[in-house]
Parts: structure tokens; C-alpha cells; sequence
């Protein structure tokens, strides 16, 4: 699976006031949090965490194979690229407002490396009472709640519907056997259509529940995708904003929620995935047709 729980886990920026709340409920929900890097702070401690300088100084005491990016959004591209000198093999960039020409280079140079990157913009990734990644959830409590291990996979462009997406599937029983917040920026590192190559080798996921918005042409892809390579998951699908499909060249909520030309309209995205295959539920309750 994409979050190993043995694996242990870094914070850079863990001195910030967000990280320092998503540290607590990580280290709660029994998160492997080793160490943190904050430049200046090192010698100081988060929650019982050793704070560094720097990655390399983190790394002479620590082995993580995972972090967590939380800094201002012009210092994203120096943190990835020093997670990246280090061996880190999964990247998840919470930040939001990353440049976009740095985005591109931290998903050239990590696909180089080897590292999957979550994000940018994104709450996170959870494994239901195994393990969990960033701030999605929100309090421990909530993601106590919200999520139930299962099989069923939920990914999603927003944060805040991957919680209520999988707390609506636990409401009817069907439990989680991984959700993930891919990120609300244009571009972003693992999209639906790579993560779903993932869940096709994933022996705990029989299906997934996908979560659209307006914008971009992730779900385009994916169709392209599943038209080519049949799929064995069950994937049911609900994209939200078809309102935007009227009001072209205005941007919405998400950065990546724009529509110009007709490309990436709700209209074309449904059309897309239904031609591949996919349940497109047109109600929020049907998601749960086919689903066990």
C-alpha cells in the first residue's frame, strides 16, 4: 500500500503552528513521527520530537523514508529537493500556492528519484486505524468517526470531501481500505489515474470511490486510462460543480477549478468515464450502488 505504517516519518516546518496541531493527532492516531526540520530551530522538540536544522542533519540519527512538506509555499521546492537528496520515497507537500513551474520540477525530479509525491495542496492520506498522513480528518476524534477499515478506496481533489465521502460510506457500513486528498492545484504529483494503477495491485481494495471537481483533465485521463487497460476495482464516480460548466473562464474554489474552451467541464468528464466504465453517480447517494 502506499502508507506503510512501519515507515517512519518526518515533518518539515514542524515548528509551525499548523504542523505543531497535525503532529499531536498524527502521534495519537499512532503516527511513526521520528523527527522534524525547521532551519535555525534544531535542538528544540514538538511534542517529544527532536527538531534539526536540516535533513541531512536529521538523517545522521533518523532513517525516514517518508515526509510531510508544510512550509511557505516559495520554500517547497528547497524542502522537496533536500527530502529528495536523502532517499525519501513518499512526499506529501501540504502547502498551497507552490509556483507552478516548481511543481513541475519537484514531479520531474522525484519521478528521477523514485519518490511518489502526494499533492501539492493536499490534506493528506489515511490507512483507517493503521496510519495517517497529515491533516486529514481534522481532530483525532473526527477521523475516529469519519473512517472505517475496509475495502473500499476513496480519492479525491478535495480534502474536505475525502472525509465526508468516507464518513458517508461508514455511515452504510462500507469501510476504507485507503483515502487520499491527491491536491486542489492544476498539477499536482500522483493523479487519479496513478494511483489507481497502484489500488490495481492492492489485494485489500475491491473498489473506488472517486471524487471530481471542474478543471483540469485528471478525470479525462483516467478514462483514456480505463479504456485502454480494463480495470478488475469496481469505480464509482461523483463530480461535483456542473453549474461551472456554464460560466467559462471563471475560476472557483480550487486553483485547478477553471473551464476554458470546453475542457475540463463536468458535462465532458461524466461522458468520459461512463464511455470508460465508470459508474457516474449523478446524485451524492448513489455512490454507494455496487458498493459492499
Amino acid at each position: 500500500m502506499l502508507l506503510d505504517p512501519q515507515a517512519e516519518i518526518m515533518v518539515q516546518g514542524i515548528t509551525g503552528r499548523e504542523a505543531r496541531a497535525m503532529v499531536a493527532d498524527m502521534l495519537e492516531y499512532g503516527g511513526n513521527i521520528v523527527a522534524g526540520v525547521t532551519p535555525g530551530k534544531g535542538g528544540q522538540e514538538v511534542q517529544g520530537i527532536p527538531v534539526y536544522d536540516s535533513v541531512a542533519q536529521l538523517k545522521a540519527n533518523h532513517a525516514p523514508t517518508v515526509t510531510i512538506v508544510s512550509v511557505p509555499a516559495r520554500a517547497v521546492l528547497e524542502a522537496t529537493r533536500e527530502a529528495l537528496a536523502q532517499g525519501i520515497e513518499l512526499c506529501l507537500i501540504m502547502s498551497e500556492r507552490v509556483p507552478r513551474l516548481d511543481t513541475c520540477k519537484i514531479i520531474a525530479e522525484a519521478k528521477q528519484a523514485g519518490c511518489t509525491i502526494v499533492g501539492p495542496n493536499s490534506l493528506g492520506l489515511i490507512r483507517p486505524h493503521i496510519a495517517k498522513l497529515g491533516t486529514i480528518g481534522g481532530r483525532i476524534d473526527n477521523v475516529q468517526r469519519s473512517f472505517l477499515p475496509g475495502r473500499t478506496a476513496v480519492l479525491s481533489r478535495s480534502g474536505g470531501m475525502t472525509t465526508e465521502i468516507a464518513s458517508f460510506l461508514t455511515t452504510h457500513g462500507i469501510g476504507q481500505s485507503i483515502a487520499v486528498g491527491v491536491g486542489g492545484d492544476t498539477i499536482i504529483g500522483a493523479t487519479f489515474t496513478e494511483l489507481i494503477t497502484m489500488l490495481e495491485d492492492d489485494e485489500s481494495t475491491d473498489a473506488v470511490v472517486i471524487y471530481g471537481e471542474p478543471g483540469g483533465t485528471a478525470e479525462e485521463e483516467l478514462a483514456s486510462y480505463l479504456s485502454a487497460c480494463r480495470s478488475r476495482l469496481r469505480i464509482n464516480a461523483f463530480l461535483s460543480g456542473r453549474f461551472v460548466d456554464d460560466l467559462e473562464g471563471v475560476r472557483f474554489g480550487h486553483a485547478a477549478v477553471i473551464v476554458e474552451g470546453g475542457r475540463g467541464s463536468v458535462r465532458g468528464k461524466k461522458q468520459a468515464l461512463r464511455d470508460a466504465g465508470v459508474f457516474v453517480a449523478d446524485r451524492f447517494d448513489d455512490l454507494l450502488q455496487g458498493l459492499s
